[in-house]
C-alpha cells in the first residue's frame, strides 16, 4: 500500500452518547471548506486565534496537505458534517528542535463540550508518539478555561505564561503555554518519522484501525 493510500484509508471509530464518530485523517480536498468554516469565526471573533484574516477554502487546503506531508491533521466526522480538527506542526525551525511539536484543536461551536477536542487529541497524541517525537506544547489565549482543561485533560501542564505577547481587537493578550513528555526514553536514538512513512511501514489492519465502544479513554491504535 502507498503512503497516499495509507493516508486516505486510516480511520478510526468510537462511539460516545448512542452515536457514532469517525476520526481519521484530514482530505485537502474533501475536508478543507468544513475545517476553514470551523475556523473562520475563531479568526473574526475571539483572540483565540492569533490570526486577522480567516484563511480561505483553498489556502486551508495547502495548509493541510503540508501538515500531512510530516504530520497528522485529524477530523472528526459525524457523517453529514465535520465537528472538529486537531493537527501538530514544528514547535520551531531549528534542527534541535525536530524532536517535539505544537498541536492545536478546534470544534464547531455547537459541539463543544462534548468530548470532541478530547478524543482528537488522544489519537493525534498516539500518531505523534509513534513517529517518534518526545514533545507535544499549546498555546492557549488567555482567559479560557475550557481550553486549559482540555488541554490537562490530555496530560499537558501548564509551563508558563507570555504576557502581553499578542494584540488584536485594540488590547494586548496573554497566552499560557503547556507542554507534555510523550516517552519515557531519556534520549532520541533516531529522528522523527514522517507520517507517510508511519503510514506505509505499519501495518494498516493491525495498527491504524480499531473500533473503541468505551469512548476516548482507550488506546485505537494499540499493536
Amino acid at each position: 500500500m502507498t503512503a497516499l493510500a495509507s493516508l486516505r484509508n486510516m480511520a478510526v471509530t468510537f462511539r460516545r452518547w448512542n452515536s457514532w464518530m469517525l476520526i481519521r485523517l484530514a482530505s485537502p480536498d474533501r475536508d478543507a471548506a468544513a475545517v476553514a468554516e470551523i475556523y473562520r469565526p475563531l479568526v473574526e471573533e475571539t483572540a483565540i486565534s492569533f490570526e486577522e484574516v480567516a484563511p480561505t477554502p483553498m489556502e486551508m487546503a495547502e495548509r493541510i496537505r503540508a501538515t500531512l506531508d510530516k504530520t497528522p491533521w485529524l477530523v472528526a466526522d459525524a457523517g453529514e458534517e465535520i465537528i472538529g480538527y486537531a493537527y501538530a506542526g514544528p514547535h520551531r525551525q531549528r534542527a534541535a528542535y525536530r524532536w517535539s511539536v505544537d498541536v492545536s484543536a478546534y470544534v464547531a461551536d455547537e459541539w463543544r463540550g462534548r468530548g470532541v477536542g478530547r478524543a482528537l487529541y488522544e489519537r493525534l497524541l498516539v500518531l505523534l508518539g509513534r513517529q517518534g517525537f518526545f514533545n507535544v506544547y499549546a498555546g492557549v489565549t488567555l482567559p479560557n478555561d475550557a481550553s486549559l482543561n482540555l488541554h490537562q485533560a490530555v496530560g499537558m501542564q501548564p509551563i508558563g505564561v507570555y504576557q502581553k505577547v499578542g494584540y488584536k481587537f485594540g488590547r494586548w493578550w496573554d497566552v499560557m503555554w503547556l507542554g507534555r513528555r510523550l516517552t519515557e526514553s531519556p534520549d532520541p536514538t533516531y529522528d522523527p518519522v514522517p507520517l507517510p512513512n508511519l503510514l506505509t511501514n505499519e501495518a494498516p489492519e493491525s495498527t491504524l484501525h480499531s473500533q473503541d465502544p468505551a469512548g476516548p479513554s482507550s488506546d485505537p491504535f494499540g499493536s
